[in-house]
């Protein structure tokens, strides 16, 4: 999953103790740690893009 800091947040990656870029990070969908930070609020998922749907509908 991608998961970036929700609104008007910093969020520090706990192993890297970087700040998270606005645009996300990948992290590990079975993250105990990540989905603690994600249920808490601190971030928030990153819609997955879905451009081959988007690609086939052109006529």
């Amino acid at each position: 999953m991608r998961v970036k800091p929700a609104p008007g947040l910093s969020v520090r990656d706990p192993e890297t103790k970087q700040l998270l870029p606005v645009d996300g990070i990948d992290v590990p969908d079975d993250s105990i740690l990540w989905n603690k930070i994600l249920n808490d609020g601190d971030v928030v998922l990153v819609p997955a893009k879905s451009s081959s749907a988007k690609e086939g509908d052109k006529a």
